[in-house]
């Protein structure tokens, strides 16, 4: 057996640690020597959850009476109270009797209250672990301690219930933010908490304040405030603090704690540990301002972390920008849902605020200061989940304001009515469901050359990407100038086709050619198709040169236009089989949706397709 004492100065509290103690180190049976009364409140004593120990000063605190001892001890040596009343504690524990000798006397002499921490270890690990405090009142001494057995303690009690680990542990990752409660003198910390001292958890964790015991010496006085504070009734306390991690980081702290007393008289305590300077300056930034300065250079769209803590929030620069506030005047409170125009809105989130709702996703008008004459239509979604007992929020603030008003002018439109945002959801599926089922097709015919199938599905995903990149930014689904498409598919074609330096591109479009995208969808589809044929098959000798494919597109009358892709390759020597082939089947099927014909060409060299196509088609989209 071994016991080592030592004074915790930031917690104020004597810890003695005793290593591999036998039952009988602790409790020897003895004959009783005094006849020692009752407590008058004994049985107040034995139906409370707490221990509470009664000792009677023997010859001025040479010895002391043992009167009454808690039922946890007593269970534990499977002893009953008269076992232990009237006997000597030097003869019935000498081993308490050794340690705490010393501040029995001095409570008993000088009336002072004594707190110490019990730690017990068999084998280095550790077995269970009591918090005391010694305080003299009526005569006797009194000892109450708070008893915890890890081997026998159902944490279930413990377990976080009704959260999102996932989102939390990313929320606390990126923004160095942790939370921790402690209940009975054992804690529970979330893994930012790890994040922040920079280590994994340890056993032991759950019985010390393994941030607060890292904290550098010239700022232990900050921490004795703390506890000073939070020992009352209902107290909060918010400092700023430095710790010193195990491997030699220095860190700079913001930590938030709240305490209260449960029913039982048991100081519940909270806290909220952030990491404010994480990395030195001319080191990498925090992780919450990486993933804040992502948002950077958007003036529309605003991030924010923990937007339901006034402490502990941050939101990304377009929020300030939405809200037109500067970031150091800006103070975050609920006076800014007064800028809000519906008043449901305003109503769901003070609900959201309170509690009473988890979640909110609304599209509001916000009065920039209060004037509605510089008015702003916002989108807002914020999500509350609980981890441990402690609350956490995330949520996105958009300005939608310029999107709205091209909405409306759409909408008072009968040309445009159609473009709203659901058509390109509406064209992404469609052209979805057209690639998959081109997928399907070349599985079976090319399933021993899946790198083929990746390169075709790569030209076609390409060529729809820059389809839908210039009619989302032009929102013009019905006037799309072909020229100016084309000349950029070219370029995109060869970045991305493993493509010969000995081919060129040649394309001819009708410069006021402008088409719908129900028309160009599936005529791009058939240039690609051809396009890649010709790459694959036309030009065999990789030496040779003057190697070129054309394009030309031209308008034949109002309705209808003619494209023609050629070659000056080698061209085919049986055009049945051709035409049978998965490449051909697929651009007759193309052809078909266009509602167009095709065609082989009579050349003398190469290869020539000619297609008669509409050049309208009717619009889909109810």
């Amino acid at each position: 057996m071994r016991v080592e004492k030592e004074y915790m100065h930031l917690e104020d509290i004597d810890e003695i640690r005793i290593y591999n103690a036998s039952h009988k180190d602790f409790y020897k049976p003895t004959p009783k020597e005094f006849d020692i009364k009752d407590l008058p409140f004994q049985e107040l004593v034995d139906s409370i959850p707490i221990e509470i120990y009664s000792l009677i000063p023997y010859e001025d605190g040479k010895d002391f009476i043992i009167q009454s001892i808690g039922k946890f001890t007593l269970d534990k040596y499977n002893c009953t109270p008269d076992d232990a009343k009237g006997r000597l504690l030097s003869k019935l524990s000498p081993l308490f009797y050794e340690v705490l000798y010393d501040e029995l006397v001095d409570v008993y002499k000088n009336h002072n209250v004594k707190k110490i921490r019990f730690v017990y270890y068999y084998n280095n690990k550790l077995s269970k672990l009591s918090t005391a405090k010694i305080v003299f009142d009526m005569g006797r001494i009194f000892i109450t301690s708070n008893n915890i057995d890890t081997e026998t303690s159902n944490r279930d009690d413990l377990e976080y219930r009704d959260f999102d680990e996932d989102k939390t542990d990313l929320m606390e990752n990126f923004s160095q933010t942790g939370s921790y409660y402690n209940i009975n003198g054992k804690y529970t910390w979330s893994q930012g908490i790890y994040n922040i001292i920079n280590r994994s958890k340890e056993e032991s964790d759950d019985y010390f304040n393994i941030v607060f015991d890292l904290v550098i010496p010239e700022d232990k006085h900050i921490v004795n405030k703390i506890f000073d504070i939070t020992t009352k009734e209902t107290a909060q306390c918010d400092e700023i603090i430095r710790i010193e991690t195990k491997d030699g980081i220095l860190k700079t702290v913001e930590v938030n704690v709240y305490s209260y007393f449960d029913e039982s008289g048991i100081i519940i305590r909270q806290g909220m540990v952030n990491d404010i300077a994480q990395y030195s300056s001319d080191e990498l930034t925090k992780p919450v301002d990486f993933l804040l300065d992502g948002f950077k250079n958007s003036t529309k769209l605003a991030l924010m972390i923990e937007p339901l803590n006034i402490k502990q929030f941050k939101f990304s620069k377009g929020f300030y920008y939405i809200i037109e506030k500067d970031y150091e005047e800006y103070v975050h409170s609920r006076n800014i849902f007064e800028n809000i125009a519906e008043e449901d809105t305003i109503q769901k989130l003070n609900k959201l605020v309170d509690g009473e709702i988890d979640k909110i996703d609304e599209t509001f008008n916000y009065y920039v200061d209060g004037n509605p004459n510089n008015k702003k239509v916002v989108d807002l979604y914020i999500e509350r989940f609980e981890y441990g007992n402690t609350t956490h929020s995330l949520g996105f603030l958009t300005d939608i304001t310029e999107e709205r008003h091209k909405q409306e002018q759409l909408i008072a439109s009968n040309e445009h009515r159609l473009v709203l945002i659901k058509e390109i959801h509406h064209r992404v599926k469609n052209n979805l469901q057209i690639l998959s089922s081109f997928l399907n097709l070349e599985k079976r015919a090319y399933k021993n050359n899946p790198n083929l199938i990746i390169e075709h599905m790569q030209t076609r995903l390409n060529s729809l990407a820059l389809l839908h990149e210039k009619t989302y930014h032009s929102q013009d689904f019905k006037n799309i100038n072909l020229k100016a498409y084309m000349l950029d598919h070219d370029r995109q074609t060869i970045n991305v086709v493993d493509f010969p330096k000995n081919i060129e591109f040649e394309t001819y479009v009708d410069e006021d050619l402008e088409l719908s995208i129900e028309v160009i969808t599936p005529l791009l589809l058939i240039i690609d198709e051809i396009t890649i044929n010709a790459i694959k098959h036309a030009f065999p000798d990789k030496t040779s040169s003057n190697n070129k494919i054309t394009k030309s597109i031209r308008r034949l009358d109002n309705n209808t236009a003619e494209l023609i892709v050629k070659d000056n390759g080698i061209g085919f020597k049986d055009i049945n089989n051709i035409s049978k082939n998965l490449g051909c089947e697929i651009i007759k099927s193309l052809t078909r949706q266009l509602g167009g014909e095709i065609s082989l060409m009579d050349e003398e060299t190469g290869t020539a397709y000619r297609l008669i196509f509409p050049t309208e088609m009717e619009h889909t989209i109810e």
